[in-house]
């Protein structure tokens, strides 16, 4: 097994999600996975196609490849070539990591692996497992739930589509605790973006990714879950759905900030039980 490692000097010539992966070929793309981004119309071969959507190129042997853009989006399980491809997701009890005096501070955990799309679905439906609905009994049953799931949708699809895939063994680390969803993303923000500018500029670390999940069809079984018909908006309005939306439900608003220059979290306060009258 080759593992893709970082090159940032070649990176500044080539974005890193479209660099051939060494040791990869083309039979590692599932048919399944890329033919759902071909259009009937189109009557490209394979080779074709691919080339086309940044999912294969040609290595330094003109030997074409798949792109580490090809390897997360349509292969079965990325972390072939990718190790830190995935979502590494915990539900614990309480509002820390490490509650004192307790052995089972876990309730949770499930490391999230497949294509891009598979793994935001798949922590969306995480999420909705390990968070509290409250029941609100006035004039009628209406349930309340702690995170509004477009915006947790928005968040996850955020996370896969612009986090540093060249930073080693750093992966996406979702967190629930009772009272915060904390979602840390590998990498610092792109070009000359802030943690302040985020709802209002656009910047791709990952052109070739984006590209392909708003080419991604949801599932029509998941689409009242994210409120959404394909992975992707590409009017970059998903930071200001997140931050609007989870406000509306929690009264509070969720904050971004970097650690260390090396992540960027998100924090989304959950929402409280219902006061009874």
């Amino acid at each position: 097994m080759r593992l893709v490692s970082q090159q940032r000097g070649h990176a500044r010539i080539i974005r890193f999600d479209e660099q051939p992966v060494p040791g990869a070929s083309l039979d590692d793309l599932a048919d399944p996975l890329w033919r759902h981004f071909a259009s009937p119309r189109v009557q490209d071969t394979r080779e074709v196609l691919l080339d086309k959507l940044a999912m294969v190129r040609p290595d330094t042997e003109d030997t074409l490849r798949p792109t580490i853009a090809g390897v997360l989006m349509a292969s079965a399980d990325p972390r072939q070539w990718l190790p830190n491809a995935f979502i590494q997701a915990v539900a614990y009890r309480g509002t820390d990591v490490l509650p004192k005096g307790s052995s089972f501070y876990q309730l949770d955990a499930q490391d999230i692996t497949g294509p891009l799309d598979a793994q935001v679905l798949a922590a969306c439906q995480f999420v909705r497992k390990n968070m509290r609905v409250y029941a609100i009994k006035h004039e009628g049953r209406h349930d309340l739930p702690q995170y509004d799931m477009t915006a947790v949708f928005e968040a996850l699809v955020n996370a896969v589509a612009h986090r540093d895939y060249s930073i080693y063994d750093a992966k996406i680390r979702l967190r629930m605790f009772a009272d915060r969803l904390e979602l840390y993303s590998p990498g610092a923000i792109p070009n000359t973006m802030t943690v302040e500018s985020l709802p209002y500029r656009q910047a791709a670390r990952n052109e070739a990714i984006t590209s392909l999940l708003a080419k991604c069809q949801v599932p029509d079984a998941e689409r009242a879950l994210t409120g959404r018909s394909a992975m992707m908006d590409k009017r970059g309005e998903g930071v200001q759905i997140i931050l609007d939306q989870s406000e509306r439900l929690s009264g509070q608003r969720p904050h971004y900030r970097l650690v260390d220059d090396a992540e960027l979290l998100l924090v989304i306060p959950a929402a409280r039980p219902p006061l009874e009258p």
